[in-house]
């Protein structure tokens, strides 16, 4: 029979819908470390991930064919070597906008009700109602990498008031986005933006994307949002575009060293909001993705490949 490697920690409810999608595998659960390797050797499909699959399972005769992963981003998996073995890779593409949304938001707001000195004065029983206060209505966001992520953060911008302008590939409209615009243009959408948005994937294009060429030229007093891969941004030049004051205040939820030091100069800055890589976590999740995995799981029966998420090895996301 063959086998379905199931690498997580899932109900067995959820388990029981897979198994149900598939009758004719056999389906094995479990955390990815305690599982036996031998059982990697011997999948054809993958759900979640593991370096044992780079050791056990990407060799000329091995029965894998597909691996949809937990995550949104996969730009830790080796691409090449899939693409060479003809294995395919999904990722959770989908599963992921709303939290990712809300920790935008939840930073945004957290800037202009000056909320990270409140939270240190409460620490001291402090009263001191002085501080920058002001309003997302009228600002303009900018979204650099507008996918499903950034169209539910734009769909948000919108409710509070916002001009939204988005930066990809493709210029096709969108849904609550104001103006799109292509990568040649990048500049000319930061110096328009109060709100800067990443959530661009990391890529050989897109590392050290913001360099000090980038973040001069963004508006003086923008606030800068990361939510896509530290490995995007050159992090010395986002240091000191802070500290000149050339911008107001970046949240962070990604950073090009994982986890950050603890020396790091960006834990004690008052004009930080910093979050440990978990945007996209959500008690919603395990939940979201196992229905995605059914999805493509049953497409890719049907048809011999998945149906949603696929990455493009050329695009490298």
């Amino acid at each position: 029979m063959k086998n379905i490697v199931c690498a997580l920690a899932l109900p067995p409810e959820f388990l029981e819908g897979i198994r149900l999608a598939a009758p004719e595998y056999n389906v094995i659960a479990g955390r990815a470390k305690e599982l036996d390797r031998d059982i990697f050797r011997q999948a054809e499909v993958i759900f979640g991930w593991s370096p044992a699959i780079i050791e056990e399972c990407l060799h000329d005769d091995s029965p894998l064919r597909w691996i949809q992963l937990w995550t949104a981003g996969a730009d830790y998996v080796p691409m090449d070597t899939l693409r060479k073995h003809d294995v395919m890779l999904t990722t959770a593409g989908g599963v992921h906008p709303v939290p990712m949304m809300e920790t935008v938001f939840a930073m945004l707001l957290g800037f202009t009700r000056n909320l990270p000195q409140a939270i240190r004065n409460q620490d001291r029983h402090v009263w001191d109602s002085k501080g920058n206060y002001t309003e997302l209505l009228g600002k303009t966001m900018g979204i650099i990498g507008i996918g499903q992520i950034g169209a539910e953060v734009a769909r948000i911008a919108k409710a509070f008031g916002m001009r939204v302008l988005g930066v990809r590939r493709s210029v096709q409209p969108t849904d609550y986005v104001d103006g799109l615009y292509t990568f040649e243009q990048l500049n000319e959408v930061l110096s328009e933006c109060d709100v800067v948005v990443n959530i661009l994937p990391k890529t050989s294009q897109t590392i050290n994307l913001y360099d000090e060429n980038r973040f001069a030229a963004m508006k003086q007093g923008a606030l800068f949002i990361n939510v896509g891969r530290g490995a995007s941004v050159k992090t010395d030049a986002l240091i000191g575009a802070l500290n000149s004051g050339h911008l107001a205040g970046a949240g962070l939820d990604v950073f090009d060293i994982e986890p950050l030091p603890e020396d790091h100069p960006l834990w004690s800055m008052d004009n930080v909001i910093m979050t440990p890589h978990i945007g996209g976590n959500t008690d919603q999740l395990k939940e979201r993705a196992t229905k995605l995995f059914i999805e493509n799981l049953k497409a890719y029966i049907a048809q011999g490949r998945p149906a949603r998420s696929i990455v493009d090895y050329d695009k490298e996301y």
